[in-house]
């Protein structure tokens, strides 16, 4: 049975993986087709993100909760591999028993006319033995191995999938919280131009080379500029308690280490991403749900199992007395070995439809696995032209911010001499920031967006 099954398992999983592209539709600029991605943190050249990973692997909660639940599921695999071989139990006991003809306990009673037995007390000590062992001739206990083994096999790549999660989380984190802190810096030195423009305004005005309007127009510029510190300041204070519990650590623990601002990590110029089929050997989510697939199979023939008889050898000794010494004498010496079997009979149909409802699970378990896949093929799609359209998009936005900052200074030259309005001045340093501001967030999307390419690729686990 279990061969059968196995069969139309390789079957199903063969002609429908024969449907997966051997190579992703979106390559990011450089990619290579080399999957090797474990530690790809190392890649971004940070000491101080691949500090941060190595103790978050250490403490983290959420990977140390699921590195119990695979020692809870190993521990059952044992309970199911002890089915397989035999029990055996001691017993002792120590009863006083007051007891007659009915407790198989009497003498003659030689005193009384009336009746030939009597009841009396007496003690009863007994020791010995018990020994059985259900032989598996159609594969019960075995596919209850097979099953506790894939559950184990499928708790393990959970943990696996945990810890992919946990480094993809800390690295995503740690880019935003150096992007923040890029943001800050553009802002304050925004705020330091756009305050040294406020005073020549002012003192244009005074010599009436300019107007009280024009002061007015660069007040309003600064304090919205200024008005973006306090929720740059909250988002890095964020990023900071967010990387401290991902580390088993308070949210305030991290706080001195990580407040100086530092540049984002550097993206590396090749980007290993493999082929689309590497995914089902590597992904730990799809190696859980095909461990899963093969746990639904095996409780199905656990289910066939029970239609057939159970047969199993039995036996028994001892000694029993009526005093601790008699326990020695060879007359209370008792034993007892055969076999038993178990044949159901009638069930009130709870075996077909035990049976019915181990298929659908393994049904559901298939589907599973297939939404897995594709979920893992789109995930990977995605943050490829995520990846890809975010490099395209910083070199343009590179390029802008070059002009705006020349256009920026060529506009306060023009107003200094008279040959430009103020609107010109406020108009370039409106769109210097901005274009600034979206260069250093494309920063940070091309750091996350990498990270989230790794982590759908199913990186850094076997390098652990």
């Amino acid at each position: 049975m279990k061969r059968t099954w196995s069969l139309i398992l390789i079957g199903a999983s063969l002609s429908w993986s024969a449907t997966i592209p051997v190579q992703f539709h979106s390559q990011a600029a450089g990619a290579s087709t080399d999957p090797a991605v474990e530690q790809w943190w190392r890649s971004f050249h940070d000491p101080e993100l691949d500090s941060l990973i190595e103790r978050a692997v250490r403490a983290n909660l959420d990977l140390k909760m699921a590195e119990s639940r695979l020692l809870e599921a190993r521990a059952a695999r044992g309970v199911a591999r002890s089915g397989l071989l035999p029990s055996a139990e001691a017993s002792e006991s120590s009863q006083r028993v007051r007891g007659g003809l009915t407790q198989g306990i009497f003498r003659p009673n030689a005193g009384s006319q009336s009746s030939l037995l009597a009841p009396f007390e007496t003690n009863i000590f007994q020791q010995g033995f018990d020994a059985s062992w259900e032989i598996d001739f159609f594969g019960g206990k075995r596919h209850a191995l097979e099953a506790a083994t894939a559950d184990a096999a499928a708790t393990e790549e959970a943990r696996r999938d945990t810890l992919v999660s946990l480094l993809a989380e800390v690295a995503r984190n740690y880019g935003e919280l150096r992007g923040t802190q890029r943001r800050l810096e553009i802002a304050e030195q925004n705020i330091d131009l756009q305050t040294d423009t406020l005073d020549l305004t002012k003192v244009r005005a005074e010599a009436g080379l300019g107007t009280e309007l024009d002061v007015e127009r660069q007040l309003s510029q600064l304090a919205a500029t200024q008005a973006m510190v306090p929720a740059l300041e909250s988002a890095r204070q964020m990023s900071i308690h967010r990387l401290s519990v991902l580390l088993g650590e308070e949210p305030v623990s991290l706080a001195g280490e990580l407040t100086e601002a530092k540049p984002l990590p550097a993206t590396p110029p090749v980007v290993p991403v493999g082929l689309s089929s590497d995914l089902l050997k590597r992904r730990p989510d799809v190696r859980r749900a095909d461990a899963e697939v093969a746990a639904a199979s095996a409780r199905v023939g656990v289910a066939r199992s029970d239609f057939f008889p159970k047969i199993s050898l039995t036996g028994s000794a001892g000694r029993q007395g009526t005093s601790f010494s008699g326990l020695t004498l060879g007359a209370g010496n008792f034993f007892a070995f055969g076999p038993a079997i178990k044949l159901p009979i009638f069930t009130g149909g709870r075996l077909r439809a035990n049976l019915e409802a181990q298929k659908q699970r393994l049904s559901q378990a298939q589907l599973a696995y297939q939404n897995t896949v594709l979920h893992s093929l789109e995930e990977t799609e995605n943050a490829l032209t995520a990846y890809g359209h975010e490099q395209e998009r910083r070199e343009l936005l590179q390029a802008a911010a070059q002009a705006s900052r020349l256009a920026t200074h060529l506009a306060n030259e023009l107003y200094t001499r008279g040959l430009a309005d103020f609107l010109t001045v406020l108009d370039a340093q409106r769109q210097q920031l901005a274009i600034e501001d979206d260069l250093v967030q494309n920063d940070t999307a091309v750091v996350t967006n990498l990270v989230a390419l790794y982590k759908s690729l199913g990186g850094g686990w076997s390098g652990q």
